[in-house]
């Protein structure tokens, strides 16, 4: 929920417990909480994790937040988010799991794109 949309909501709770809640007051609220909710625009995290488990380390982050792009800290240890399944907990979904066919082995080394998941909310 976004910052405004907490606003018209205790905006609209106030008026109640005032008791000067109108239905009109109440339609253009609900109307306002929607249209907020139209112009968000989409965000997505590209999360780099360490094996294809939701639960393996984040190794590397992109995130696309209110149409800015972001490598969040330069510090993994301060990146939102030290798991896959943190960011789920969070609100996050997943659209996209790794990728297995980019990943290819030989005897010894594994090569390829790595383990990204991309998750939207």
């Amino acid at each position: 929920m976004t910052e405004t949309q907490k606003e018209i909501m205790a905006a609209l709770v106030a008026e109640l417990q005032r008791g000067t809640l109108t239905g009109a007051d109440l339609r253009q609220g609900i109307a306002d909480l929607v249209e907020q909710n139209r112009r968000k625009p989409q965000d997505i995290l590209y999360l780099q994790a360490s094996s294809t488990s939701p639960k393996s380390q984040v190794v590397g982050m992109l995130l696309i937040e209110d149409g800015e792009l972001s490598e969040g800290p330069p510090d993994p240890q301060d990146w939102p988010y030290q798991s896959v399944l943190d960011a789920i907990r969070d609100g996050w979904r997943i659209i996209s799991f790794p990728n297995m066919a980019l990943l290819t082995v030989d005897e010894k080394e594994f090569y390829g794109l790595g383990f990204e998941f991309i998750l939207e909310r």
